[in-house]
């Protein structure tokens, strides 16, 4: 793929960190460590990275708040995207206020998420409803309760 040599350059650094930037967002900690994967030192790297950020084309912020939009709106809950987010290298205080913020409705997300897992409703034995519950649990939603 990339040899050790390519990214030697801030110049080709930079245009690394570009092309990964333009197929979609990623935080600082992700692009940092896909750009060592491709041979860029941890010093140039963090130089041009920081310079993205000057520039106003690297945000945790923006990356923090398409993340959560993205993925809440294929099922998951707050606690599986906060874990995701801090694997990722996002601040944790930046999740935190990004997940707390009024734009998403946690429970009618979970409802929806059993709704179209569970179509036939709360499970009437409690084998059925340990089921659906470890199931809400996988996908962000603890304490949630059907019905």
């Amino acid at each position: 793929m990339f040899s050790r040599t390519q990214l030697e350059t801030p110049a080709a650094i930079r245009r690394s960190a570009m092309d990964l930037l333009a197929r979609r967002e990623h935080s600082y900690a992700e692009l940092l460590r896909k750009l060592r994967q491709r041979g860029a030192t941890t010093a140039a790297a963090e130089i041009e990275l920081d310079r993205l950020v000057y520039d106003g084309l690297l945000s945790d912020e923006r990356f923090c708040e398409a993340y959560i939009h993205a993925r809440s709106q294929r099922g998951y809950g707050p606690v599986r995207l906060r874990e995701e987010l801090r694997q990722r290298g996002v601040a944790e205080s930046l999740v935190e206020e990004t997940l707390a913020a009024g734009e998403w409705d946690w429970p009618a997300l979970a409802r929806k998420a059993f709704c179209k897992r569970f179509p036939e409703g709360q499970a009437s034995d409690a084998l059925g409803r340990a089921k659906q519950q470890r199931f809400m649990q996988y996908r962000g939603f603890s304490g949630f309760q059907a019905g």
